[in-house]
């Protein structure tokens, strides 16, 4: 009796189950995601060697004057660039900056965004996008070492080396749980510490921009980060400065 009402039921759930299985098999499958154009490049060309690639061939044609200092960096540099150009123009510097990228990116870059150009010096401004966390975990030791390859590099190559200090910032509005006020004074340290026993050239850009609580003074920066143009115009004397005591 039991199994004749197995069998039973069984028929009769028989059609809603091939009911189901057919309106499972209907479901549309959603299409891959299609990766943005940012996205495709950090997975082709992470550290952005394109970015300047023209500009490179073009470049390494230039008379010796019109090259004489390269500025490797990040938003900081292309910034300066996009915002006074005459300053880079006027004084024979190359602007190499890309917004957002860490100093592991710019080693990888180094050779043909600046060693490739044969300038006299280079210019380093780097190391606020690391402690930002653009590319994973800060760890300062790395951060030092990538900023120690590059010097070495330029060292090597004949290239007179300037180390920038890292820009001010009382906090990232885009990451405001990090706590840049703490780590950019210790990174600059290193910094000031590194350039004077390898007898490098160094920019002191806290000097004219810091506010006194590890931020910048008001008016230099539109993002509490980024410098506006008079930000700029109070550090390019610094820059001269670094760049004449090194290239005299």
């Amino acid at each position: 009796m039991l199994g004749r009402r197995t069998l039973l039921a069984a028929a009769l759930a028989a059609p809603t189950l091939g009911l189901a299985g057919r309106a499972s098999a209907q479901v549309p499958v959603p299409a891959p995601a299609t990766p943005n154009p940012e996205e495709l490049r950090l997975h082709t060309d992470w550290p952005f060697l394109q970015r300047y690639a023209a500009e490179n061939a073009a470049d390494r044609g230039l008379p010796d004057e019109r090259r004489r200092v390269v500025f490797m960096g990040d938003s900081i540099t292309q910034g300066w660039r996009d915002v006074h150009p005459a300053f880079f123009a006027d004084q024979g510097f190359i602007g190499r900056g890309i917004g957002g990228q860490v100093t592991a990116q710019m080693l990888v870059r180094f050779w043909p965004d600046v060693i490739a150009l044969k300038p006299a010096a280079v210019h380093i401004l780097a190391g606020t996008n690391d402690i930002a966390q653009n590319a994973g975990p800060y760890d300062p030791g790395t951060t030092c070492d990538n900023i120690r390859a590059m010097a070495a590099l330029a060292g090597a190559n004949g290239i007179k080396v300037i180390l920038g200090a890292v820009t001010p910032a009382a906090t990232y509005p885009w990451r405001p749980v990090l706590r840049p006020d703490l780590e950019i004074p210790r990174l600059n340290a290193w910094l000031v510490a590194f350039a004077r026993a390898e007898g490098h050239g160094f920019a002191d850009y806290t000097a004219v921009l810091d506010d006194g609580r590890a931020g910048m003074k008001s008016g230099l920066a539109y993002d509490q980060v980024h410098p506006t143009l008079e930000g700029y115009a109070v550090m390019e004397p610094v820059a001269l400065k670094a760049v004449s005591a090194v290239l005299s």
